[in-house]
């Protein structure tokens, strides 16, 4: 009755939705970059304005001609290199690791009761609260900051593993136990498909954390990276380079988040 009234024939109808979602869609793309770019205009004026002290919040145009110098004149550049050396060397130390033991801890329950204690007790503590620890035993190099990154990576990853196998469907081990399915067999095709989709979620806070970490590690100890470009800036209120680095921190932050959601959705298709 509807289609009727209308006068519109089923095509066209499913054309008009299309095109309703399809202006949604642009709608909130718009929306996503209206927030922060209204953020940073009414930091514009209230910095231009004098509403706000613009020693301690400089406008943000100059903090993009200061990143521009800084990147021109090439000192830039090694702070972001040695960072993300050091992010990605850490990342994969405590994700690799942190993959494989939740994987055996989901499929042997053993192992599971074996670990978990230290897992809990171990969990709570920040991994800069062990800094002391960390720098007595690895020194102060480039050895200390990635075993600091790891650390923090390590705990979200492993366990969101052990929870993900712990959540396949019974039906599924089943099957592979009733056709003699072998323990790698049953590793590579069970376990660890099963457990990708909540073990991607603590891959993503693994990597949030990593970011976290690497600053305030190169605030403690460190001579390079963008940690210690914010926090020798901040040492002598120079508040141009610091804003610099945090806005860096934050665009690494999205972009792995990118990366890593295209991934999960090329290996979590079903999803």
């Amino acid at each position: 009755m509807e289609n009727e009234k209308s006068g519109l024939s089923p095509i066209e109808l499913e054309k008009n939705e299309w095109r309703k979602q399809e202006r949604n869609r642009k709608q909130q793309r718009w929306l996503t970059l209206a927030s922060p770019l209204f953020l940073l205009g009414l930091w514009e004026i209230l910095a231009r304005s004098g509403m706000i002290d613009s020693r301690f919040f400089p406008p943000p145009t100059t903090i993009v001609q200061t990143f521009w110098d800084l990147a021109l004149s090439g000192e830039l550049l090694p702070h972001v290199g040695i960072s993300l050396t050091r992010i990605f060397m850490g990342f994969a130390a405590g994700t690799i690791p942190g993959v494989l033991l939740g994987l055996l801890m989901g499929m042997y329950r053993p192992l599971k009761s074996f670990f978990s204690p230290l897992l809990m007790a171990l969990m709570p503590i920040p991994t800069l609260a062990l800094m002391p620890l960390i720098l007595i035993l690895f020194g102060i190099g480039e050895v200390s900051k990635v075993v600091t990154i790891a650390g923090s990576v390590f705990f979200p990853v492993v366990i969101n593993t052990a929870v993900g196998v712990a959540n396949i469907d019974r039906s599924y081990v089943d099957v592979a136990k009733n056709y003699g399915a072998g323990p790698g067999q049953f590793f590579f095709r069970i376990a660890l498909p099963g457990a990708l989709p909540v073990m991607m979620e603590g891959i993503q806070m693994g990597q949030a954390i990593a970011l976290l970490t690497i600053v305030a590690a190169e605030m403690i100890g460190a001579d390079s990276g963008i940690g210690y470009l914010i926090w020798s800036s901040y040492k002598v209120f120079n508040f141009k380079p610091m804003y610099v680095g945090l806005i860096l921190i934050s665009f690494f932050g999205y972009l792995f988040s990118i990366l890593l959601r295209w991934l999960q959705q090329k290996l979590v298709p079903w999803q």
